[in-house]
């Protein structure tokens, strides 16, 4: 069984991602435009985020800051590979990432996923685009910031991490999640930056319970996959 090839899910995944490109387009094209490194805009992001955190990211309200379909199936894969039950997303933006796992838990009968978003009207279109994929039922979806929203009421140990929010608060996030990591758990972290938080060099360190590298798609937007050891 798999919800990626037809099917509702399916259906909605492809109707998303077409807007996402629509919608993120204008702001792909300001990183685009060859005035700026690729670590000129990392540093003004991070310094952003240091700075006003909930203002940046209501800012890009009306922006997906989704998955790439290809990073989604990897997402489907890696839930069905290590037959998580629990998952936990720093993130969420509009769903998008939650559908792919949240498909993948209903193809294998069932489980659970928490995510987090700091922005209102995303956490209510992430509930509208689940629901239309017919996946509600797997899936809540916690508002405001992670370090609170994910600091208890997770239900038992996690299999699966899915990092994709704020660059500098991805270390804190893991930090906070540990105990709660079942040996084995796969951690996905998108925009995993070196340049951020000291969260690269961490997993990168088997002192530290983890093996890490870095994926070998959609490069230069720091794809890392990362195992509790």
């Amino acid at each position: 069984m798999d919800s990626l090839t037809d099917g509702l899910a399916a259906d909605v995944l492809h109707r998303l991602h077409q807007e996402a490109e629509a919608a993120d387009a204008p702001l792909a094209q300001t990183f685009t435009n060859g005035t700026s490194s690729r670590e000129e805009i990392i540093g003004r992001i991070i310094e952003a985020e240091s700075r006003d955190l909930k203002g940046l990211y209501n800012g890009f309200a009306d922006n997906f800051l989704s998955v790439s379909p290809r990073l989604g199936l990897f997402l489907y894969m890696c839930v069905r590979s290590c037959k998580a039950k629990r998952i936990v997303e720093f993130g969420s933006s509009m769903g998008i990432s939650a559908i792919y796992m949240a498909a993948a838990l209903r193809d294998m009968g069932g489980g659970r996923l928490i995510g987090s978003d700091l922005e209102p009207s995303k956490i209510e279109r992430a509930r509208a685009n689940v629901a239309a994929a017919g996946l509600a039922d797997f899936v809540e979806f916690r508002l405001g910031d992670a370090r609170e929203t994910l600091n208890s009421d997770l239900g038992g140990d996690i299999d699966l991490v899915m990092l994709d929010g704020a660059f500098t608060l991805y270390l804190p996030i893991l930090k906070l999640l540990e105990p709660h990591l079942r040996p084995g758990a796969l951690i996905v972290g998108e925009n995993a930056f070196e340049e951020a938080s000291g969260y690269i060099d961490y997993v990168r360190d088997p002192r530290n319970g983890y093996l890490s590298l870095s994926l070998p798609f959609n490069q230069g937007r720091g794809n890392e996959l990362t195992i509790k050891t």
